[in-house]
């Protein structure tokens, strides 16, 4: 069986979607949503076994719902919602497909993640996670003011780099925010260009921080569990992986090639629209099984408290 999925979103994200469904076997078709809106969308639904979805934030839950009401499987793009409201609403429209629907939280395949969701962490009682680069540079022909980023409703780094939070939601289920500072632009109100969450566990297991930034010069991403038995310290940027443990340190070998992890998850979804159990992947990112990250992260951006302005001039 061919599997034909659309793809609704013309951006960078959406146009690689959709090159590497056609790499592995399905019929694409790719739309930008701007022009093309609900009625092309009704029509189009009627011709496809399965959506992407890789709009801008604030006109996703539209597609997703209308896609939800025909029997469609969904592929999201993260973050799900920017209000943990819609979140719920999402949640609701889509139980019926839920099952053989995904979020795009892509860093679940990364080997070095992979590495971390296989192993015990039962004693680990402090993380941190942070990551971060200066959006100017990021790729060529692109200006964040003029992107989706630069918008106050669904822009911003927290949700723009949100990976980080649901990493650290899906190795230590149960976190709630406990505050989040952000800092802003003059030009671009309601816009978080770095913000610090810090984060616990309900029960009091473990304490951490996530931080992401719009701003240094160098790519950076890290993250670091500290617990009684065994400690990690993963550089993704450099992809220098440190284990310490009773045994000693030990450097892991885990390489990446980028767009495999795009290909894995796209090799996944395809599988659950064709009703097949995925290759093993540690905590797949199920629609039905990620909402407390989808939440996790719409609750960290409502309750950001602005402490500041940067000066940087960002085009």
């Amino acid at each position: 069986m061919v599997v034909k999925v659309l793809v609704v979103g013309a951006g960078s994200i959406g146009r690689r979607h959709h090159d590497n469904l056609q790499t592995l076997g399905a019929v694409a078709s790719l739309r930008g949503w701007r022009g093309y809106g609900a009625a092309g969308l009704q029509a189009d639904l009627r011709d496809h076994d399965a959506v992407v979805v890789a709009t801008a934030t604030d006109i996703r839950k539209e597609v997703i719902c209308a896609a939800a009401d025909q029997g469609l499987p969904v592929y999201v793009e993260k973050p799900l919602s920017f209000t943990t409201e819609e979140v719920e609403l999402i949640s609701t429209c889509t139980a019926p497909v839920a099952e053989r629907s995904m979020v795009g939280y892509m860093m679940r395949w990364h080997p070095a993640f992979r590495e971390l969701a296989r192993r015990d962490l039962s004693d680990i009682f402090r993380f941190s996670f942070a990551i971060g680069h200066d959006v100017t540079q990021w790729r060529q022909n692109w200006s964040f003011a003029e992107s989706y980023a630069a918008q106050e409703k669904g822009g911003g780094v927290l949700l723009d780099l949100c990976h980080e939070l649901d990493m650290a939601q899906c190795l230590f289920p149960g976190l709630q925010p406990d505050e989040v500072l952000s800092q802003g632009h003059a030009d671009y109100p309601g816009v978080d260009l770095a913000s610090f969450v810090t984060l616990r566990q309900r029960e009091g297991e473990a304490a951490g921080s996530v931080a992401m930034d719009y701003l240094t010069p160098r790519l950076h991403r890290r993250t670091v569990l500290h617990g009684t038995r065994q400690s990690f310290d993963f550089d993704f940027a450099a992809q220098i992986y440190r284990i310490q443990d009773r045994a000693g340190e030990r450097v892991l070998d885990l390489p990446l090639e980028r767009n495999a992890m795009f290909l894995d998850a796209m090799r996944a979804f395809l599988a659950l629209v064709a009703g097949q159990s995925p290759d093993p992947v540690e905590r797949l990112p199920r629609l039905d099984r990620v909402i407390a990250s989808a939440k996790l992260i719409s609750e960290a951006w409502q309750n950001r408290r602005f402490i500041g302005l940067i000066d940087k001039e960002l085009t």
